[in-house]
């Protein structure tokens, strides 16, 4: 039976952090936030859903937890978001997770709209490397930093009837990389995490279709569960992390092949 782990979190990893995890208020970017926050982490997060950002705050520990309404396509928002971690905790940022993300509309390649294409890249690659250049430079004057960008396992092989998200998750695995390489000899270490398909309500905006043929790909026959990626990410974050950056973590559930 799957143990979420969430009753042996005694190790502090983050006391004194700072983290900011992007689409942070459900799903996967709140699991993400719980666990930080168990090992010690405050934590700002950062959606565009001022609703559901009040609610989870509601589920955390108010005098860790601060929230920014913000849209990830846009930089200024992100830069005023940034702030807002600042300003409630240490006045810097230990770590980032871009986990914002959105699946689209499915289709085949020569289907998908322009809109429906602008927005999956705007907010998978382009919202992941706006949040990079906002907090790198901070990373790297304090000369420590933890990046985790969430990509997918559809960023390394491409699942059809995805072009846009495989993509957007195929650009976030090079920003890693170039990233990291910048940012080697700094102390602030870039690393992704590529899952296989998560428990979550993205799956609602898929196709049926869509979602048997991703499950079918899978060799333990399941979807993950949040807290999984969540403990993954977490360790990608901490102090424990010393010697790999642009690297890509994959979560897939033995249906990776490189």
């Amino acid at each position: 039976m799957f143990n979420s782990g969430l009753d042996n979190l005694s190790e502090q990893w983050f006391e004194g952090q700072t983290a900011i995890v992007t689409g942070g208020s459900r799903g996967l970017g709140l699991a993400i936030t719980t666990v930080l926050q168990a090992r010690g982490a405050s934590v700002c997060i950062i959606d565009s859903n001022p609703e559901a950002l009040a609610a989870a705050a509601a589920e955390l520990d108010p005098s860790r937890t601060a929230t920014a309404v913000a849209d990830v396509r846009e930089a200024d928002q992100i830069e005023a978001a940034v702030q807002v971690a600042k300003d409630a905790f240490t006045g810097g940022v230990d770590i980032l997770v871009n986990n914002a993300g959105v699946v689209g509309t499915n289709g085949p390649t020569w289907t998908l709209e322009d809109d429906n294409w602008g927005l999956v890249l705007g907010v998978n690659l382009d919202g992941t490397f706006r949040c990079c250049r906002a907090v790198a430079p901070i990373m790297k004057e304090a000369g420590y930093g933890r990046i985790v960008n969430i990509a997918s396992i559809a960023g390394k092989e491409g699942n059809p009837n995805a072009a846009h998200y495989s993509t957007s998750k195929a650009g976030v695995i090079g920003l890693t990389k170039s990233l990291g390489k910048e940012l080697a000899t700094s102390g602030v270490l870039v690393n992704s995490v590529a899952p296989a398909v998560i428990a979550t309500p993205m799956l609602d905006d898929m196709t049926a279709e869509h979602v048997a043929y991703m499950k079918s790909k899978i060799p333990m026959d399941r979807f993950a569960e949040t807290t999984e990626v969540a403990h993954l990410v977490a360790f990608l974050s901490s102090p424990l992390m010393t010697f790999s950056t642009g690297a890509v973590f994959d979560a897939s559930g033995g249906r990776a092949t490189y």
